[in-house]
This record gives structure tokens, sequence and C-alpha cells, in this order.
């Protein structure tokens, strides 16, 4: 048991070298994905949404990929499941409001 005691400084300081550079990956994404929008980023936004309705109207969402209608399909459920995580969170239960 002493043995084991006394290599814990060693493990920790291993699993905090090795734990670094994926740390740091992680923290270069998440200033960039984890921040909310701008008003810089508002125009973007708007002509976001118009190429989606032009394209909703205009039927090019035929001409997607397999690929990219995939990853369009995973983005929609990511979001609606965000959603009601949000729902959940938001009234303190899984099913109803507390009235």
């Amino acid at each position: 048991m002493s043995k084991l005691v006394a290599k814990i400084p060693q493990l920790a300081g291993q699993l905090v070298q090795q734990g670094r550079p994926k740390f740091n990956l992680f923290l270069k994404y998440a200033k960039v994905e984890l921040t909310p929008p701008t008003p810089a980023d508002i125009p973007q936004i708007r002509a976001g949404v118009g190429r989606l309705i032009s394209a909703a109207k205009s039927g090019s969402w035929k001409n997607l990929t397999i690929r990219d209608a995939w990853l369009n399909t995973l983005v929609g459920i990511e979001v609606w499941c965000w959603f009601y995580v949000g729902e959940c969170i938001g009234k303190h239960h899984l099913v109803g409001y507390d009235v």
C-alpha cells in the first residue's frame, strides 16, 4: 500500500503532462465555438438564414450530397436535443411544470 501512495505524485505529474496538449486544444476550440455571437456576426447570421430560406424555396436542397444531408440532419438533431435539455433545466423537472 505504501508503494502505491509513494507513486501518486509521479502518476499525477504524468497525468498533467499527458493531458496538457489535449486541454490546450480544447481551450483553443472553446474560445471560438463557445463564445456568444457579437453584433458584428448579425449580418452573417441574416445572410445564412436568407440562403437557407431561398434554398428551401428553390429546391436546391435536393442537390445535397448524402454526406452534407447527413451532417445537416445531425446538426438539426443536436439543436433539437439541446432545446429539450434546456427546457428540462429551466423547469427543474423531466415531465411537466411544477404549478
